[in-house]
């Protein structure tokens, strides 16, 4: 069930450092009608996301990479824009701990086109959906 059309188009930044996955996600945005920023590590998510002079309206990222984890990366990206929300994908159990520790999006790969169409329409346009600031006990 889609919430609202993507017809403002709203622009997503995708990461994933697996070139199938970032490939076929930015894909399937781009057939739903948002505009695809795509970045294969961290660090060029961070220099597209300092070269785009719009708005980026969701990260979605991959919680494992090499070299910065997901979770790091929408941390850094949402103190430079204001207003980001946050959407993760992952391979791994227990990626639910982020849901309650920064109210993100969670979606677990693999995934069909439609749930995930589903899952980004209820981060970007439920408005009683709101992103948490970060509870996460950093305590170890």
């Amino acid at each position: 069930m889609s919430l609202l059309p993507a017809t403002a188009r709203e622009t997503i930044l995708v990461v994933d450092d697996t070139p199938l996955v970032l490939s076929s996600v930015s894909l399937i945005l781009k057939n739903a009608g948002f505009t695809v920023l795509s970045a294969s590590s961290p660090e060029e998510a961070m220099q597209i996301s300092v070269d785009f002079a719009g708005t980026i309206h969701l990260l979605l990222t991959d919680v494992m990479m090499p070299r910065m984890s997901g979770p790091d990366l929408a941390k850094k990206l949402v103190k430079e824009r204001t207003g980001l929300k946050v959407m993760m994908m992952t391979g791994y159990t227990g990626g639910d701990l982020l849901v309650l520790n920064y109210g993100w999006q969670l979606i677990t790969k693999p995934f069909v086109p439609t749930l995930l169409r589903e899952k980004v329409d209820n981060v970007l346009y439920n408005p009683n959906r709101s992103q948490g600031t970060d509870h996460f006990d950093s305590r170890e």
